[in-house]
C-alpha cells in the first residue's frame, strides 16, 4: 500500500512540474489538454507585434478562392492573386529598414535562417502576392524589444512574400517573417481571438504546404486578379512588369475534384469565436473547444536554388550589397517552410529545372 501511495505522489509531482514548465514557457499549447490559440489578423491592419509599419499593400476587396481549407500546396494555380503590372509589398524598402535597424534584422534574419548580410538578395527573391484564402501561419513579431511568434490566420486580402516554393514568408503591411504553422495545430478546435471579418469559418482556413521538392523551386505562379475576372502568369522574384497576358481563370476556380485538398482538421464549420486579449484593437470574446498539441520540430526542407533571371527584381535598386535578383554565383535559397534557429551554408545552386505545366 505504501509503494501505490508512493507512486501516485510521483505521478502528481510529475504532472505539476510539467504544467509549471508549460506555465514558464509562456503558453499552454500542447501541454495537458490545453489546445492553440490563433489569432485573427484583417487586412489593413499591421497586427500587435508589428517590426514596422507599410501601407498600401492589402486588398479589402478580394473574391475569395472558391476552393478553401484543408492543405494546399504552394504551386496551386489560382492559390494566390495580384494585380497584373502591379505589386503589393515594397521590397527595398522592407530591405533598407531591416538595414537601418540591426537588432530587428538579426532576429528576422534568424527566423528565415540566413544570415544578416544575406537579407538584401533573400527578399529580393521572393514574390509580392495576395492571399485569396484566410491562411494559417506562425507569425514572427516584434514586442519591448524582443522577437515573439504564435500561430495566427491572415485574412484573404492580405499582401505576403512568398517564396520559391510557395510558401508565405513575410507580411507586408508590418514586415513581420512568416513561416509554417506547427502540423499539430488544428484549425477546426482550436480557440481564435481576435476582430473577426464576414465570411470567417474554421473550415474554409487554410494551411500551405511547399511544393514538392521533387519538381524543383516553382518559376512561374498562376495568379487571379483581385475580382476573379481573369488569370495571369507572374515570373517568381518579379512584382509585377513583366506579368503575362490576361488568360482564362484556372480549373481551380470551380470547386471540383481538381485541386483537392489533403485530408483535414478543420473540422466543425461554423464561425469561430473570441477568447480575451490584451490587445485593444481585438475583440473580446469566449473561448471555443480545443484540442492538445505538441510542439514539433521544425522539419528539413529542401534548399532552393538560385533564380535563373538576371534582371533586379522591380521596386529594387542595384547596390552594393545586392544587385540583380539578388543572386551570387553558387548561392542558395534556404527552406521555405519553417527556418532553423541558425544561419544556413550557402551551397551552390542546381540547374534550373523545367516550368511546371498547369
Amino acid at each position: 500500500m505504501r509503494e501505490i501511495h508512493s507512486r501516485i505522489a510521483r505521478r502528481r509531482a510529475a504532472a505539476v512540474s510539467f504544467t509549471a514548465l508549460c506555465v514558464a514557457a509562456g503558453t499552454l499549447a500542447g501541454c495537458g489538454d490545453a489546445g492553440a490559440t490563433i489569432t485573427r489578423l484583417t487586412v489593413g491592419t499591421p497586427g500587435p507585434e508589428p517590426y514596422t509599419l507599410m501601407s498600401g499593400t492589402d486588398q479589402t476587396k478580394v473574391a475569395n478562392r472558391p476552393q478553401a481549407g484543408g492543405t494546399r500546396q504552394g504551386d496551386s494555380p489560382g492559390l494566390y492573386g495580384g494585380t497584373r503590372h502591379a505589386a503589393s509589398c515594397d521590397q527595398g524598402k522592407l530591405i533598407a529598414f531591416l538595414q537601418a535597424n540591426p537588432d530587428k534584422a538579426k532576429a528576422w534574419a534568424g527566423v528565415q535562417g540566413i544570415p544578416v548580410g544575406d537579407i538584401p538578395r533573400y527578399v529580393s527573391r521572393l514574390t509580392p502576392v495576395l492571399l485569396r484564402t484566410d491562411t494559417l501561419v506562425t507569425n514572427h513579431g516584434w514586442n519591448a524589444g524582443k522577437a515573439t511568434s504564435g500561430p495566427a490566420v491572415l485574412q484573404a486580402g492580405m499582401g505576403v512574400l512568398v517564396n520559391g516554393y510557395g510558401v508565405p514568408t513575410v507580411k507586408c503591411n508590418c514586415g513581420n517573417p512568416l513561416t509554417q504553422p506547427e502540423k499539430k495545430i488544428s484549425t477546426g478546435k482550436a480557440s481564435y481571438r481576435g476582430r473577426s471579418w464576414p465570411g470567417f469559418t474554421k473550415a474554409k482556413v487554410t494551411k500551405v504546404q511547399p511544393r514538392d521538392s521533387r519538381k524543383g523551386t516553382i518559376e512561374t505562379f498562376v495568379l487571379v486578379d483581385p475580382g476573379a475576372t481573369m488569370g495571369f502568369e507572374r515570373p517568381r522574384a518579379t512584382a509585377g512588369p513583366v506579368d503575362g497576358p490576361p488568360t482564362e481563370l484556372p480549373s481551380t476556380e470551380l470547386v471540383g475534384p481538381s485541386d483537392t485538398p489533403t485530408p483535414s482538421d478543420s473540422g466543425s464549420s461554423s464561425p469561430g469565436t473570441d477568447v480575451p486579449t490584451d490587445d485593444p484593437s481585438m475583440t473580446p470574446g469566449t473561448d471555443t473547444p480545443t484540442e492538445p498539441t505538441e510542439p514539433t520540430e521544425p522539419s528539413e526542407q529542401p534548399t532552393e536554388p538560385g533564380p535563373t533571371g538576371s534582371e533586379p527584381a522591380p521596386g529594387m535598386s542595384a547596390g552594393p550589397n545586392y544587385g540583380g535578383t539578388g543572386m551570387e554565383p553558387g548561392a542558395s535559397e534556404p527552406n521555405p517552410g519553417g527556418a532553423p534557429d541558425s544561419p544556413i551554408s550557402m551551397a551552390p545552386s542546381r540547374e534550373p529545372e523545367t516550368p511546371p505545366t498547369w
